[in-house]
Order: structure tokens, then sequence, then C-alpha cells
């Protein structure tokens, strides 16, 4: 199976396949709207902001599985992020990334991380390199600031442009 065969689910209810997002490099983050890195959020549109253009996207799934820390619908949790930090990078309904009820994504992420093999996700704000081929390049803590992500970032970006 590759990532780009996964099919996820966006605010709005629609299902697409992560194959409309081949040849970008991609963030995936699994959030959180009342942590304590939430204020990531202003870092993730930061990166968004200045890589967008290049062909990178931060794909942003709410996990209510930490400390219950992502309450509320998911238009609630929408509309918190885009009023509170300007976020406007795509972002997809509730997930689990642990657990018997855990997302295909985060199962498929998980095992083709390299160096650690199926790890569970310690907390929310764990974030997923991938790069243009949808080869999960590496996996960030969440104490791993948006803004120590922009070297790799602009490195895949310039790999693909040689």
């Amino acid at each position: 199976m590759s990532l780009y065969q996964i099919r996820v689910e966006d605010i709005n209810n629609n299902v697409l396949m992560l194959e409309e997002y081949k040849g970008k490099v991609l963030l995936i983050v699994n959030t959180a709207t009342q942590c304590f890195f939430t204020p990531q959020y202003e870092g993730l549109q930061k990166l968004y902001n200045m890589f967008h253009e290049r062909g990178f996207e931060v794909l942003d799934f709410p996990c209510n599985q930490f400390g219950k820390q992502a309450p509320g619908s998911i238009e609630d949790i929408n509309k918190f992020c885009v009023e509170k930090f300007e976020t406007t990078f795509p972002r997809f309904r509730k997930i689990n990334v642990n657990g018997e009820d855990e997302s295909i994504l985060y199962t498929y992420l998980k095992r083709h991380e390299k160096g650690i093999f199926n790890q569970k996700i310690k907390w929310n704000f764990t974030k997923f390199l991938v790069d243009q081929n949808g080869r999960v390049i590496k996996r960030y803590s969440p104490r791993v600031k948006p803004n120590k992500i922009a070297q790799d970032i602009e490195k895949l970006l310039k790999e693909n442009n040689r």
C-alpha cells in the first residue's frame, strides 16, 4: 500500500485520496485546540505561508485521544483555528492516532517512519515529514517547534527542483 491510496475525510465529510497531494512535500500533524502545544498552529501557518507556493502542504488531523484536548465538533475546531491562528492549510475530520480505532493513515506513518518501527504517538502535535513520492522522511516530537523543521522542508523542495 502507498500513502497515496489512503482515504481521509475533510471537515465537510468529503472523502478524498491522499493521491491528491502526490508530488508535494507534506507535514502531517495530529493537533488539539486545548493543548500546551496549541500555539504551534502559528508556526505551522508560517511554514505553510513560506513554502506552499513551492509545493508544500500542512495536513491537520485533530485528535482528542490525549487528555481530551480537542473537544467539540470539527466545525468548532476549525473556527477556533481560523479565528485565533488564521490558519489556511487543510484540516480534516478528527481521528485516533493509536489503538484499535486508529486511522489507517497513522498506521501507515508509524510503520514507514525511518528508525523506529510502529512506535505509538505520544502526544498532540507529533509531526511527520513526507517527501514528494510519499515516503515518510522524518518524525518530529511535539516539542519540536515548526520553525525547526523549515530547513528539512527546504532541502526536500530543492531536491525536487534539481
